[in-house]
């Protein structure tokens, strides 16, 4: 159990790993909230204890499971992102194979993952799908809320229904992300930013969005009427176009830097060219080119100074979508530099020394995130092939 504090409330309340827990008597989804992963974002947290509350005192009836799950409770109790490590930097199959049910030798944030996995595996093991996994975060600067995901054909027709902007490409700067995790399990996923860590309005933008999700996953059935007003409420909630977003830069702070983000800066914004956006021991960050700047860093801990993001045409998300349903990427191990590096045909390997005409960009169109194998190499995975499609089919949504 942790005792969590709220800023912006003045409160504090005690919450345990399982923050709430809630079982229709009808068949349904299986909804799983996460909220704390990172111990100084706790609106969340909040957030889900009020909904829970609200459909106990209101017997509301539910359709299937819904989990509310505390994420890092011994950084959530010091208001601290991590105690040791970020718990959203971990996640690996091999950690689990390495450590088995021997969790002695972990740190405090890996002991808190163990334990997340564990809960995870059973709720997999012991319920009925289809399966949803919403992770709810803040930021630590001004931020109209957003939604952010693993970029699956599946996670985007899912998250097309909120009316927020949604941004792709995280993963491939984001190693050991607990929603990557997730997704490559191949379930819904998906993570909301609801606005800046201390601000109330954070806390209501984090209830309205997790009762429009239990509404269109169908595990509460609102009438439409009270669906379309939550709507409204998250479109009132921001200024930001609910258009989808690509992240193609991102700039990282080298462990021992003296990193200082410029005041000001919130996501979104559009900058300047030669505009200053932060020192890095002493070294002043200027913009080369005209940019939008994305999760600008405002406190201590964290190696993701700001990101670059663009929005992506109409035209490219129609492309995109035909060349993965039609599985063109299967042609492209006859060309030359490019092979299957996994036997399941979901991973490629490039040699950019000889397929110097692929971009990343090419296979993000795929389907594929890109990572750096070598100086020579690339590894391309597939974000389509581990998708359980056939579990959402009879979803409304679908």
């Amino acid at each position: 159990m942790a005792k969590v504090y709220s800023t912006a409330l003045g409160e504090s309340l005690e919450v345990e790993r399982i923050i709430g827990h809630l079982k229709g008597k009808l068949p349904g989804p299986t909804v799983v909230f996460f909220a704390g992963i990172h111990g100084n974002e706790p609106a969340g947290v909040f957030a889900l204890k009020q909904v829970i509350r609200e459909l106990k005192l209101q017997q509301t009836p539910i359709n299937g499971e819904f989990y509310a799950i505390a994420g890092n409770l011994p950084a959530l109790e010091k208001n601290v992102r991590f105690v040791e490590k970020d718990l959203n930097r971990i996640w690996s199959h091999e950690l689990f194979e390495k450590s088995g049910p021997n969790t002695e030798n972990l740190s405090v944030d890996e002991r808190e993952m163990y334990q997340l996995y564990q809960l995870l595996s059973e709720i997999l093991e012991q319920n009925q799908g289809p399966f949803y996994f919403i992770d709810l975060h803040t930021t630590s600067s001004d931020t109209s809320p957003f939604m952010v995901l693993n970029d699956s054909l599946l996670n985007r027709k899912f998250a097309s229904h909120y009316p927020l902007p949604i941004i792709l490409g995280i993963e491939e700067y984001l190693i050991g992300a607990l929603l990557s995790y997730i997704n490559e399990l191949g379930y819904v996923s998906l993570g909301y930013e609801g606005g800046q860590h201390d601000d109330i309005v954070a806390i209501k933008n984090c209830i309205d969005f997790v009762k429009f999700t239990l509404g269109i996953t169908e595990l509460v059935s609102y009438d439409a009427t009270a669906l379309a007003h939550i709507k409204q409420e998250i479109l009132e909630s921001g200024e930001v176009s609910s258009k989808f977003y690509e992240i193609y830069y991102q700039y990282e702070i080298e462990q021992g830097s003296d990193f200082e983000m410029q005041p000001g800066f919130a996501n979104f914004q559009k900058i300047p060219r030669g505009t200053e956006l932060a020192l890095d021991n002493g070294n002043k960050l200027v913009t080369s080119k005209k940019r939008q700047i994305f999760m600008p860093l405002y406190q201590e801990l964290g190696s993701e100074g700001f990101y670059y993001i663009q929005s992506i045409p109409k035209i490219l998300l129609w492309i995109s979508k035909g060349l993965r349903t039609f599985k063109v990427d299967h042609l492209l191990v006859w060309l030359p530099g490019i092979k299957w590096q996994s036997l399941k045909k979901d991973s490629l390997l490039v040699d950019q020394r000889i397929a110097r005409f692929m971009a990343k960009s090419f296979f993000h169109l795929l389907g594929y995130r890109a990572r750096q194998f070598d100086r020579s190499h690339l590894i391309v995975k597939s974000r389509e092939m581990a998708s359980k499609n056939s579990a959402y089919r009879r979803a409304r949504w679908f």
